[in-house]
């Protein structure tokens, strides 16, 4: 094992699919245990504890009075639950490995890191934007908005997760994006947020992409966290996943970035989200998961 981050790792299943628009992604987490995601980690070297899942309820009702938002009370409880977890945790000086479930999830994993790392930069790989409001989203689906809500941005039953820390637009930085909502392209402008969408990446090269991304995502901070979304890569190497888009990262340059990142030795938590096993062909995308997280953890050939 590389001695890049705590030997002490705890998986925290999140079994939720409220947040998205295609139900499926809460068996996610047990799809990744099936592709032997703690049988990896261990034989990369780390001491792990298996904290189960994190389970939504199904309300009857998916809308909320005075808002578009959809199913907010459950997507807000059980990430409410997710925040006191990761911070439990790293009290317990643990490395948090969350596994999804829906991209919303991010709320919770991104606050409770936020209780022990005031300065936190992000590395975001995502198709989408993830930065829309209950202003701004045309579907209300609370997946396309965890980064807005980390900024204290959206409805209040969310960005009060965690209390007053919020990240810094600074020092976050975007990978993959190729399929923005309009309202996201102007927010991204306004605040000032690094975006590396396809176009740089096939330009630039993914090792230029990626120390850029290390550069903003380290400067004046306490650490890296990366949330990777299973649809940045393309639909050829990832098909079980909700919300494909064609052209994404292939398999070898998702793997060098995180195994660019993971040589950093600054990461200090991650989250692997929207595997659908419900859409999926054969486990495929949650072995390959399993494999990419395999590389961000310090697993080398040699």
């Amino acid at each position: 094992m590389k001695s890049l981050v705590n030997e002490n790792l705890s998986v925290i299943g999140v079994a939720l699919d409220l947040g998205a628009g295609t139900p499926g992604v809460s068996l996610g987490p047990e799809a990744m245990r099936f592709a032997g995601v703690v049988e990896r980690l261990e034989n990369i070297g780390f001491n792990v504890k298996d904290e189960g899942d994190i389970r939504a309820v199904r309300p009857k009702d998916p809308t909320t009075p005075g808002t578009n938002l959809k199913n907010l009370h459950e997507v807000a409880r059980v990430n409410q639950a997710l925040c006191d977890q990761v911070s439990k945790t790293m009290d317990e000086g643990r490395f948090p490995l969350v596994i999804g479930g829906d991209h919303s999830i991010a709320i919770g994993t991104i606050q409770g890191v936020l209780q022990h790392k005031k300065n936190l930069g992000v590395i975001w790989f995502d198709a989408h934007g993830d930065i829309n409001t209950d202003q701004t989203s045309p579907s209300g689906n609370i997946h396309g908005m965890p980064v807005a809500v980390n900024l204290g941005m959206g409805h209040e039953m969310l960005t009060s997760i965690g209390g007053d820390a919020k990240l810094d637009t600074k020092n976050i930085v975007f990978i993959g994006c190729r399929d923005l909502d309009s309202g996201e392209r102007q927010v991204f402008k306004d605040l000032g947020i690094t975006v590396f969408t396809m176009h740089e990446i096939d330009r630039m090269g993914m090792p230029a992409v990626i120390d850029e991304a290390i550069k903003i995502a380290s400067e004046g901070t306490d650490g890296i966290h990366v949330s990777f979304d299973m649809d940045c890569m393309d639909p050829v190497h990832a098909v079980g996943t909700g919300t494909r888009v064609p052209g994404g990262m292939t398999y070898r340059e998702s793997h060098l970035a995180l195994e660019m990142i993971s040589l950093t030795e600054k990461l200090v938590s991650a989250e692997f989200v929207e595997v659908n096993p419900i859409i999926d062909v054969k486990n495929q995308t949650a072995i390959t998961a399993v494999e990419l997280i395999g590389s961000l953890m310090g697993e080398w050939l040699i």
